[in-house]
């Protein structure tokens, strides 16, 4: 099985000092390639050099919404040589979200509009987050769409409804745990009924959302664990886990540019 994890918080706490052996059962688990995940100015820095330390590892760059009241008018200079480095392959993990309010709406939209301009100009993908905000998000997004903005759409937990009008937008469709969890899962395993095996990603988006049909080993999520997520991702979409996530693959190499 060949696997690429397009999510994963290696700078979260609870990875701290595991970084060799999560990296060690990722290709064991058939793991290619992961894209450690930049949710602020200080995460994209170590997510870059984490992956200019490791040849399977590539990164991302942005400010996560909650992180929104940290972007400033010196925010664009400050991650300019973050985006220009060819191991960060996306913008992001940036976005909306009006669950938690870590950061006011003003503050999170504005630092969305100057991140959708900075991948649209350097023609990188959008790893985004939409949490309880899609109206909003959509119309940002709308516009930014014709004009060459692209992505994906990370840990989508939406219903069918949100799945299409984030795919008529050209966005993909990130999958992790999430789709195991069957009190919080349904309108999402619904939605992917609609969702083309070529617009899909798979993600583990680790430590968090540790699948449900992976059994009691580990308290937390990790890359290694990403087979248990094409399996439910097949099983709903009645194909054979291997192809799926071949196909998912294969569509994760080509939005983000990854080599085979």
């Amino acid at each position: 099985m060949s696997l690429v994890d397009i999510g994963v918080n290696f700078h979260s706490s609870q990875l701290k000092g595991l970084h060799a052996e999560l990296l060690a059962r990722a290709a064991a688990a058939g793991v290619t390639h992961i894209l450690a995940t930049g949710t602020s100015l200080r995460a994209s820095e170590l997510a870059l050099a984490f992956a200019r330390e490791h040849a399977r590892v590539w990164a991302t760059a942005g400010t996560h919404p909650h992180d929104a009241s940290q972007w400033t008018p010196q925010s664009p200079t400050q991650f300019a040589p973050l985006w220009d480095d060819a191991r960060v392959v996306a913008v992001g993990e940036c976005g909306l979200d009006y669950n938690r309010m870590f950061s006011p709406k003003d503050a999170q939209r504005s630092a969305f509009e100057a991140q959708i301009a900075a991948a649209v100009r350097l023609d990188k993908p959008l790893f985004l987050h939409c949490r309880d905000a899609f109206d909003d998000f959509r119309a940002m997004l709308r516009d930014a769409a014709a004009a060459g903005a692209h992505g994906v759409v990370h840990c989508f937990t939406g219903d069918a409804a949100e799945a299409e009008a984030f795919l008529a937008l050209g966005l993909d469709i990130g999958i992790t745990g999430w789709v195991t969890d069957a009190a919080r899962g349904t309108a999402l395993r619904d939605a992917l009924r609609i969702v083309p095996t070529d617009r899909l990603h798979l993600e583990t988006d680790a430590p968090y959302l540790r699948p449900k049909n992976a059994g009691k080993t580990r308290p937390y999520n990790e890359p290694a664990l990403l087979p248990f997520v094409a399996q439910a991702v097949a099983d709903l979409k009645g194909l054979d886990a291997a192809a799926l996530s071949a196909q998912a693959a294969a569509n994760s190499r080509r939005l983000f540019r990854l080599p085979d």
